[in-house]
C-alpha cells in the first residue's frame, strides 16, 4: 500500500562522530513559501525527519525557485535526480549544481527551478531524488523530497502592429492644403469612433459569454436528495459546480458579514487545562520518545513507547503529542484542552488519549493509541504519488469502507451529542489493515497550517471544510459536522487533494451561499458524488443524518464488492 521507507544510512544515524551532514529549508525561504517563521529540516545533523520528508509542499503557482540550505562536516558524495508526473504542464526541473557531486563543507545553498510550461492548467507533482553516499556505496540514503504545483495556462498577448510612419506620412500642398486637413481629422474622428464601438462591442461579447457559461453551470448539476444520484461528471477537480436546490432558488446578490468570535478555548488556563486531564496523568519515566512523525512550528507528533505501570516489561506503542521549547503557554493549553475533546468516549473508530505527562518542568505530553501507518491525508497522498507506477496500490472499495468506518464514528459522536467541528482526513488515522479512527484536533493548525485561515481575527478556521451556517453564524452541530464529512469523502476519493483550492477564504461564505460546490473527483462514481451533494445542502434540516450515510455506504459497498 505504501512505498517502502528510505534506507536510512548508519554512518548518518550515527553519533556526532560521523559526517554529520544538514539540509534544510532557512527561515526566508519557508516564509516566502508558507508564511511562517521557522526552517524546515529534513535531515539535521545526520538525523532525518521522516515528516518533513513526507511533507508534501504546496508551490505557489508564482513561485519558480526553490533555495535548499546544506552541508557536511566530512565527505558525503549526492546524486540528485527529478520526476515530473506531467510534462506538458511543466519542463524537468533544473538546478544552479551539478547532478552529482560532494556535499559542500561549508554552508551552502543550491536552487531548484520550477517553470510552467504555460500550455494547459494542471496540479504538477514533482518528486526530487537525493542519494548520499558516505565512504562506499553501499553506505547510502534516499531522501525523497515530494513538491507540488499548480501550473496555469498562458493568456495570449494581444499584439497590434504600429502603423508604417512612411505609409502614414503626408505631402505638403500649399492648394490642397485646407482639404488634405480636414480629410485626415474625418479619418481619425472615425477611426475613434470605431474602435470606441469596436471596445463596447467585446465588453458586451464577455459579459455575454460570462452569463452564458453561468447558465450552464446552473444546467450542469440536477437537483439532488438522500434518494437520488448525480450524473453529472467533472473531467477536472479544480472547476466548481453550483448545487441547484431549494435554498438558493432565487438569486443571491448580497452576503451577510462574516462574525467573528473568539475561540473559547482562549479562555482556560494552562492550570484549568492541567485540572482537566489530572487523574489521567502517568510519570514521564514511563515513556520513551523515538521517532518524530510529524513537526510544525511549536508542536510535535512522537512515535512513542510506554511501559506498563504493573509489568515493567510489558510495552505498548503510542502516540506522543507534545510541543517545542519555544511553545507559548496559550499554545501549550489549547493542545492539552483540544486533546480532551474525544475523552471518555469509546468506539472503534474513535482514537481518545489514553494519559497525558504534565509534570512541573516538563513539556506537557499527550499520549494515544499507534497506529503504524499513520495520519490519513498523508497515507492517501502517499498512494497519490505511487499510483503511476502501482495503480493497485489502493481500491475505491477500500476507500468507501474508510468512508463508513468515519461515518460509524461520527455517528456515534452524534448520538452521544458530541459535535466534532474540524472533521478532516488529517484529524483521521490508519494502520496497515485500513482501520480508520477520527482523532481530535490538537496541534491541526500547526501541523497542517495550508488547511487553516484567518477571517480577520486571529483565529484560525478550517474554512474549506466549514458548512455556511459555521462560517456565517459561527452555529455548529451535528449537520455541519455531515457538511463537512462530505468534504472528507471528497478528499479519499481525490487521494489527499485540497477542497476549493482555488478559491480565496474571504469569499467561501459568499460561494457556497451562491450554490456553488466542489466538483465531481475523477473517477468518482455518481451514486458516491450523490452522497457528497447531499451533505452540502445548505439548509441543514436537509442534509442527511450519519446513520443514514452509513446505511448509504455500506450498500454502495457491497455492490462494489459483487464486481470485485
Amino acid at each position: 500500500m505504501l512505498p517502502a521507507a528510505a534506507p536510512r544510512s548508519p554512518a548518518l544515524a550515527a553519533a556526532p562522530a560521523g559526517p554529520s551532514v544538514s539540509l534544510y529549508l532557512s527561515e526566508d525561504e519557508v516564509r516566502r513559501l508558507l508564511g511562517l517563521d521557522a526552517e524546515l529540516y529534513y535531515v539535521r545533523n545526520d538525523l532525518i525527519s521522516h515528516y518533513a520528508l513526507s511533507f508534501n509542499l504546496l508551490v505557489p503557482s508564482e513561485t519558480n525557485f526553490l533555495h535548499f540550505t546544506w552541508h557536511a562536516k566530512s565527505k558525503v558524495e549526492y546524486k540528485l535526480g527529478f520526476q515530473v508526473d506531467n510534462f506538458v504542464a511543466m519542463g524537468m526541473p533544473q538546478v544552479n549544481i551539478s547532478a552529482q557531486g560532494e556535499v559542500p563543507r561549508t554552508l551552502s545553498v543550491f536552487r531548484v527551478e520550477l517553470s510552467c510550461t504555460g500550455k494547459v492548467d494542471s496540479e504538477v507533482m514533482i518528486l526530487m531524488q537525493l542519494n548520499l553516499t558516505v565512504n562506499s556505496s553501499k553506505n547510502f540514503t534516499v531522501l525523497n523530497f515530494k513538491r507540488r504545483k499548480m501550473c496555469y495556462k498562458k493568456l495570449e498577448e494581444v499584439k497590434t502592429s504600429a502603423l508604417d510612419k512612411n505609409t502614414s506620412r503626408t505631402i505638403y500642398d500649399p492648394v490642397h492644403a485646407a482639404p488634405t486637413t480636414s480629410t485626415r481629422v474625418f479619418y481619425i474622428s472615425v477611426g475613434v469612433c470605431c474602435a470606441v464601438i469596436f471596445l463596447v462591442a467585446i465588453i458586451l461579447a464577455v459579459l455575454h459569454l460570462h452569463s452564458m457559461k453561468r447558465i450552464e453551470l446552473d444546467d450542469s448539476i440536477s437537483a439532488s436528495s438522500s434518494s437520488q444520484g448525480l450524473s453529472q461528471p467533472s473531467t477536472q477537480t479544480t472547476q466548481y459546480l453550483r448545487a441547484d436546490t431549494p435554498n438558493n432558488a432565487t438569486p443571491v446578490t448580497s452576503y451577510p458579514t462574516l462574525r467573528i468570535e473568539k475561540n473559547d478555548l482562549r479562555s482556560v488556563t494552562l492550570l484549568e487545562a492541567k485540572a482537566k486531564v489530572k487523574d489521567i496523568a502517568i510519570s514521564r519515566e514511563r515513556v520513551t520518545l523515538k521517532d518524530v512523525l510529524q513537526e510544525g512550528t511549536f508542536g510535535r507528533i512522537f512515535h512513542g513507547i510506554l511501559v506498563d505501570e504493573k509489568d515493567p516489561n510489558k510495552e505498548k506503542q503510542t502516540f506522543v503529542k507534545t510541543v517545542k521549547d519555544q511553545a507559548s503557554e496559550v499554545q501549550v493549553t489549547m493542545m492539552l484542552t483540544e486533546s480532551c475533546k474525544l475523552r471518555g468516549l469509546h468506539h472503534r473508530n474513535l482514537l481518545p488519549i489514553t494519559h497525558v505527562c504534565i509534570e512541573e518542568g516538563e513539556k506537557p505530553m499527550v499520549i494515544s493509541p499507534y497506529m503504524n501507518w499513520g495520519n490519513l491525508k498523508l497515507f492517501l497522498r502517499q498512494c497519490k504519488l505511487v499510483e503511476a507506477n502501482n495503480p493497485q496500490a489502493i481500491s475505491q472499495q477500500d476507500l468507501v469502507h474508510m468512508a463508513i468506518q468515519i461515518a460509524c464514528g461520527m455517528s456515534y459522536l452524534a448520538r452521544r451529542e458530541v459535535i466534532h467541528k474540524d472533521l478532516a482526513a488529517r484529524n483521521c488515522v490508519i494502520d496497515d489493515t485500513l482501520q480508520v479512527k477520527i482523532t481530535d484536533n490538537a496541534l491541526s493548525r500547526d501541523l497542517f497550517p495550508m488547511d487553516y485561515h484567518c477571517l480577520g481575527d486571529n483565529e484560525n478556521r478550517p474554512v474549506r471544510w466549514m458548512a455556511l451556517e459555521s462560517l456565517v453564524n459561527n452555529e455548529f452541530s451535528s449537520a455541519s459536522d455531515v457538511w463537512a464529512f462530505g468534504v472528507t469523502l471528497w478528499e479519499l476519493m481525490t487521494l489527499g487533494q485540497t477542497p476549493y483550492v482555488d478559491i480565496d477564504p474571504f469569499e467561501m461564505a459568499a460561494y457556497l451561499k451562491d450554490g456553488y460546490r466542489i466538483a465531481q473527483p475523477i473517477n468518482c462514481p455518481d451514486e458516491l458524488f450523490a452522497v457528497m451533494a447531499c451533505c452540502w445542502a445548505l439548509d441543514p434540516e436537509e442534509r442527511p443524518k450519519f446513520q443514514q450515510l452509513v446505511q448509504c455506504l455500506t450498500e454502495f459497498h457491497a455492490a462494489l464488492g459483487a464486481y470485485v
